[in-house]
């Protein structure tokens, strides 16, 4: 609850902050496409400038998240080879449990022999 009133807290006057930004400045900006002839463009885009500063802003977090994303791909790749490590040695533990059950319920009362230690 108290996170909730958290985010309202900063989502309301950060919506207010767009919303304003997006009125004042909802004129139409000429967007040329083509450097060779600005005069008289072959490409180019009209739209209000609220648009561009929003796309930008669009475009700076998807360029942000991406970076980030491709920088922690090696802390990913090492939780995936741990947690299979770890899947392994707890189906090892598992199996090895089985065993210990298995000799002591066929009644053969001594521990069973230990195991060599496993070579990598």
């Amino acid at each position: 609850m108290l996170k909730r009133i958290g985010l309202l807290l900063v989502a309301f006057p950060v919506a207010i902050f767009l919303v304003t930004l997006a009125v004042a400045n909802r004129h139409d900006v000429q967007l040329v496409l083509d450097p060779f002839r600005p005069e008289n463009p072959v490409i180019s885009v009209g739209l209000p400038f609220y648009v561009y500063l929003f796309g930008a802003l669009f475009l700076g977090i998807i360029a942000g998240g991406t970076a980030v994303w491709l920088g922690q791909s090696h802390w990913r790749r090492t939780a995936r080879a741990r947690s299979h490590e770890a899947r392994r040695w707890q189906s090892e533990a598992d199996r090895l449990a089985r065993e210990r059950d298995a000799s002591v319920a066929a009644g053969g009362g001594a521990p069973p022999k230990q195991l060599a230690a496993v070579g990598h």
